[in-house]
Formats: structure tokens, sequence, C-alpha cells
């Protein structure tokens, strides 16, 4: 018996990177595992075939999470096919644009804002009116960035957007504290996955990329859903509204020599 047997959870951006790594875990745990994808159709079979390798049940649709309408019909789909819904987490993103506020348009900046933001708000909105309508207590993680605290110039729609998913997290923990629902953040630095393929793919790049990181290294992207699994075990019942950074110490060295 896994930690998670009986529990059905929703991944969103699951085709590749942590997305995948998490929804592995979670299915050799014994949960079943839905998963959506914007694009990468090939990425989400991969990862539908390694949950089912674990002889769990998995759904794949393609869904954009901007879509309010899209998002409220896959999660009655995946309740109705996968028997529930019990654990929620929100990976979808996109990164930032690299451009400075002066010259970003606002179609960049709401492309951001929409995908991370609105995004968790929309799944999250509709899974909480499951838990409360089926009476049961779910799990909420969602993965941020420690650009929630760390602010990089030609990045202000990303950083934006992860700081308010931070406080989206913290809101929803106080308004489902008392049901027993709890909801967390993973706050990631530098993980090896095809956000940061440019480093991945250039040696010297990762290199200097790595060489501000205490641990001298960057992270795995199943390094992450160990975390997202403890979340959403019963051992992280009395945990919400917590933030784990998962940066190799990079957060806490960004002072050093001030």
């Amino acid at each position: 018996m896994g930690i998670l047997q009986s529990k059905v959870a929703f991944i969103t951006g699951a085709d590749s990177g942590i997305g995948r790594a998490t929804a592995i875990a979670f299915a050799k745990e014994g949960a079943s595992v839905a998963i959506c994808y914007r694009s990468d159709e090939e990425g989400a079979k991969e990862t539908k075939a390694r949950i089912e390798e674990h002889g769990v049940k998995a759904l794949s649709v393609k869904l954009d999470v901007t879509e309010e309408e899209k998002v409220n019909e896959v999660i009655d789909r995946i309740i109705a096919e996968l028997g529930g819904l019990d654990i929620l987490v929100n990976n979808a993103a996109v990164n930032g644009s690299n451009i400075k506020v002066a010259e970003m348009d606002t179609k960049t900046f709401d492309t951001c804002i929409r995908t991370n933001v609105y995004g968790p708000f929309f799944t999250s909105r509709k899974f909480v009116q499951h838990l409360q309508k089926s009476n049961i207590k779910g799990k909420i993680i969602n993965i941020s960035s420690i650009h929630e605290e760390i602010a990089t110039p030609g990045n202000a729609d990303y950083n934006a957007s992860k700081g308010a998913l931070r406080n989206f997290t913290r809101s929803l923990a106080l308004e489902l504290a008392e049901s027993g629902t709890t909801v967390n953040n993973i706050a990631p630095g530098m993980i090896l996955t095809p956000m940061n393929q440019k480093a991945m793919d250039d040696p010297e790049q990762l290199k200097e990329a790595t060489s501000h990181i205490p641990a001298k290294r960057a992270g795995k992207p199943e390094e992450i859903a160990q975390v997202a699994l403890f979340l959403a075990s019963p051992a992280a019942n009395y945990v919400t509204g917590s933030t784990y950074a998962m940066d190799g110490g990079l957060m806490i060295n960004l002072g050093q020599g001030a």
C-alpha cells in the first residue's frame, strides 16, 4: 500500500520536467493521476505511459489553463473518469520574457500573469468547490519559484506572477484551514527542466549559473517531486500556508559580500 493509495491527483503542465516527475512519484505511491498539457502531446503521452507502468489509472488531456470554462470541463471529466479528485498540483507556467518593463507590450505581460496566476486560480476554485460539495479534505500544491522573493531585471512579468502565487497560496490556506484542506507552495531555484534548456545545452553557461548556488549544482525534477509527495501525503496534514524553497541555498547566499 502506497501513501497515496486510492487518491486521485491532477497535475497541470505534466508533459515534462517537474510535472512529469511529480506524476510518476504519485503513481508509485498508488495515486491515479490526471495530467494536462498545452502543446507537447508526445511528452504527455510519455508521462501517461510512465504513470500506467505502476498499475494505476491515468488520464491525459489537452488544456490551456488560462481558459476558465475549459478548466471547469476538464476537472469535471477527471472526477467522472477517475472516480474523484483529492490532490491538485498547479505546475503549469510560462517563463519570464526577458524584456524590460518600458519595452514590454501588454500581451506579453498578460500571457504570463494569466498562465501563472489565473491558471492556479481557475483550477483551485473548481477543485475547492468539488471538495466542499463532496465534504472531503484535499491537498493543493502550487509550484512557484524563488523569484517570488528574488527579483531579476527583465522579468517583471514572471517575478510579479510568482509573488502573486505565493500570496494566493497563503490566502487560500487561511480560507481552508478549518476544513482540513491544506495549501502549500514549493519555490524551486534552478532545476534541470526544459525551462533551463539553454543552460543544460551549454556547459559553460551551466557552470556559471551553478557557481552562485552554495550546493554548486542545479536541482533535479525528482527532488521537487519528493517534497510535493510529502505535501500530498498524510504526513503533511498539519502543514499549510508554507513555502518550501528548493534552491540549494541560493536564496540565503545572495546577501554574501554586501
